[in-house]
């Protein structure tokens, strides 16, 4: 009899463990249903925007896009409270090993590249500037005619990647302004003048309708590269390597499994998700496929 109660007790156990098993497989988002929360980098927030609408509009997964400065994204990331990134950076080492005590081995996808913008108030004629006047300013050492840099957070991945350039820690007090997003440097560029704004070249070329007004008022200048000459951040000088303030983009998989992470990594990466890129301004990492359609001469007076 004991022997049975034991058995009894043992085939519960197991159907418990599989049931919560299922219970939980169950939880989780698949490539294309379910939900997640897409931590994003605030310089990026319209291109990704895009690119969750079609997603979302093609499939049952929905996201949550929770954006943030690039060191807040890289802090919620560690700490689990979303699996998925959207990053102008790869991982460092630090970060991946991280993950790797974690057992979890994050894939990391290109999806396009982007640049950052240096814009200045419509009433300065003056649209050219070498890279070495901004990184002047970053070092305390500005010779030029602007008063100061205004950036959208201290902590963005654009504040990152001059203080990089510029060769410091971080940004300077004198001379060095700062908002929260990169919405509020465009309108507070469009109304003062003397100052540089450091914006996602995203936020220009792919302005809400409440932002056109602003960006109508500000010029994008033209930074000097390497051959002297001096380039806008168009798709053109930006895949063929000529305007300085490039970078690529990146989509920061950790959730460990086939989920909404990995669909949406596909996604961005597919036929459809490129032409977005294209279309956004961005340059795409594959170049979308273009359809020719031969018609013979009859076909076209027909029509």
């Amino acid at each position: 009899m004991r022997r049975y109660t034991k058995m009894f007790f043992f085939i519960a156990l197991t159907f418990m463990v599989i049931t919560c098993k299922q219970s939980e497989d169950a939880q989780k988002d698949t490539m294309t249903v379910g939900r997640a929360t897409l931590l994003v980098d605030e310089t990026l927030t319209p291109i990704i925007d895009a690119q969750v609408q079609v997603f979302e509009a093609r499939h049952q997964g929905k996201f949550h896009i929770d954006s943030k400065s690039e060191s807040e994204v890289i802090q919620s990331l560690v700490k689990d409270s979303s699996s998925i990134a959207i990053l102008t950076r790869s991982l460092n080492e630090e970060e991946m090993k991280l993950f790797e005590s974690k057992k979890i081995i994050p894939r990391i996808t290109p999806f396009a590249k982007d640049a950052i913008a240096v814009i200045s108030n419509k009433n300065n004629n003056d649209t050219l500037i070498t890279l070495q006047d901004v990184i002047a300013i970053v070092q305390g050492k500005s010779q030029t005619k602007f008063k100061g840099l205004v950036f959208d957070n201290p902590n963005s991945s654009t504040a990152r990647f001059i203080c990089e350039l510029a060769g410091v820690k971080s940004l300077p007090e004198k001379n060095i302004y700062s908002f929260k997003t990169n919405n509020e440097v465009i309108k507070y560029i469009a109304e003062n003048d003397g100052l540089l704004g450091v914006v996602g070249v995203n936020y220009i070329y792919d302005p809400t309708p409440e932002m056109q007004s602003p960006v109508a008022k500000v010029n994008v200048l033209r930074i000097q590269g390497t051959d002297n000459k001096y380039y806008n951040p168009t798709q053109n000088d930006i895949a063929e390597g000529k305007y300085p303030l490039a970078r690529d983009l990146y989509v920061v998989n950790c959730q460990g499994y086939a989920g909404l992470g990995m669909g949406f990594s596909a996604f961005i990466t597919s036929e459809v998700g490129q032409r977005i890129i294209l279309k956004s301004g961005l340059v795409p990492v594959k170049v979308p496929s273009r359809q020719i359609r031969v018609r013979s001469s009859n076909q076209i007076k027909n029509n």
